[in-house]
């Protein structure tokens, strides 16, 4: 590499490890979160959400904008958003304007994300961007494996505020080294679809909005019909919209692909398994067990631990077997693993005994992955490979959004904060409801067409804009 090249990987992978980061960072803070600011889960689910839902729909618009203004411009702009709003998040003495702030920082993380992959693929030649990219995505993946304990040190240690606060020096710094060591750059001046991200967030916001409120303000009330009747009517327009746009977000088309829908059906219910575990896994190693942050942390790395081990095998497995046989297998695995967990989960279940069903899941999950957005990506022509891998990842973060949304509802009906007995039953119902997403998920699955005997209408690695 030359000294320019390394700079821009070390600035572009800094910047997404700590964007990543703060997807999985803040579960093992949750509940100091919620005793300090005084927060229902209902409220407090919006902690991750908020983050989730601006960081999903704005992710394709993130990239244009940066072919239309300068991608190095709309890069710092998106890293100057993130840190100040991470700085809002530590100061929020209330949790709704912590959960402002974390939609803010959504907003950023979705400006960086796609522009950091934009400029690395630009800086290095086509015989050195696999290993580059190589490097950037295991950094990235490093904030995945490594956030949930990093949260709970961070929170034991220190203070929650902590979390927000370390993105600060970083950012600042980020942002002064960009200006320094990265030259500006523009792609083709793609028209906007700012029609489709207004319906996008609106539509994901009114059914998220009547899930976490259908306990609380009964599931008959005007308020929860009202919110998912409107969610159900933006959605329906925001397919109608892109269908008739002349540059949609995420072009319609594709789904009539069965390899492109199967797979990113799967996906998104194995995501919405995944993100409603850990929402509440290390909440019930604090709140049922007992622990603080930090064990609380290490205790799941085990289950997050598992995409470092398995993920490159299953990227071979399915580039010699194809697609269809790991995802199902992997969702399946998840499935087995999930409704283990919740047969057995008690507040005083020792942890020697939730291992096996939490590596286990952890593997189908590992394994699954990247056979899903292999899947995805080989369905489409390779001068689409970048609106279909955008797609994948939004419908990914939309994925864990709604896979929480459902699990609080599921919570909140039958448990509770007020004992450990109470919270372990609301938990093994969560896990119940993420068994069923994985059956849901490995149906689809079994639906992806098999193995193709003619060569693939894509050849080109996979790579993904967020994680």
């Amino acid at each position: 590499m030359t000294t320019k090249q390394r700079w821009v990987l070390a600035l572009t992978s800094a910047a997404s490890f700590m964007i990543a980061l703060d997807t999985t960072v803040v579960t093992t803070a949750l509940s100091t979160i919620r005793r300090d600011l005084g927060a229902s889960v209902e409220t407090l689910e919006w902690v991750v959400n908020a983050y989730v839902l601006t960081f999903a729909v704005l992710l394709l618009t993130g990239a244009a904008l940066g072919d239309r203004f300068g991608r190095r411009r709309m890069f710092v702009a998106g890293l100057a958003t993130f840190t100040v709003a991470s700085a809002a998040c530590a100061l929020a003495p209330t949790i709704g304007l912590m959960i402002a702030a974390r939609a803010v920082q959504g907003v950023g993380a979705a400006l960086v994300l796609p522009l950091a992959i934009t400029q690395l693929s630009a800086a290095f030649s086509a015989e050195q961007r696999g290993k580059a990219l190589g490097i950037w995505s295991g950094i990235t993946g490093l904030a995945t494996f490594g956030g949930p304990f990093i949260g709970g040190a961070v929170a034991q240690g220190l203070a929650w505020q902590w979390i927000f606060w370390i993105n600060v020096p970083v950012g600042l710094l980020a942002v002064a080294f960009t200006f320094l060591r990265i030259n500006e750059s523009r792609g083709p001046n793609r028209g906007l679809d700012a029609g489709g991200v207004v319906l996008a967030i609106g539509g994901s916001l009114g059914l998220v909005w009547g899930l976490v409120r259908g306990n609380a303000a009964g599931w008959g009330s005007l308020e929860v019909v009202a919110s998912l009747t409107v969610g159900v009517v933006l959605v329906v327009a925001f397919v109608g919209w892109e269908i008739r746009s002349l540059t949609p977000m995420l072009p319609m088309r594709f789904f009539a692909v069965r390899g492109f829908s199967s797979a990113n059906a799967a996906n998104f219910a194995m995501i919405a398994g995944m993100y409603a575990t850990l929402f509440f896994l290390a909440q019930y190693f604090q709140t049922a067990q007992g622990d603080g942050p930090l064990l609380a942390g290490l205790r799941i790395m085990p289950w997050t631990g598992t995409l470092m081990v398995c993920g490159p095998v299953a990227g071979r497995l399915a580039d010699r077997f194809g697609e269809r046989g790991p995802l199902l297998a992997g969702l399946l695995l998840q499935a087995i693993g999930s409704g283990w967990l919740a047969l057995i989960i008690s507040p005083d279940l020792g942890y020697g005994w939730m291992l096996p069903p939490m590596i286990l899941a952890g593997c189908g999950i590992s394994i699954a992955m990247p056979a899903a957005q292999k899947a995805v990506v080989g369905a489409v022509r390779l001068e689409e490979i970048g609106p279909a891998s955008g797609g994948f990842s939004m419908l990914r973060q939309l994925g864990g959004m709604f896979g929480i949304a459902i699990a609080v509802a599921v919570f909140a009906a039958v448990g509770s904060y007020a004992s450990p007995h109470d919270f372990s039953g609301g938990f093994a119902a969560v896990l119940t409801a993420v068994t069923l997403f994985a059956v849901i998920g490995a149906a689809c699955a079994a639906a992806l067409p098999g193995r193709s005997r003619t060569a693939p209408a894509v050849s080109a690695p996979t790579v993904s804009v967020a994680r």
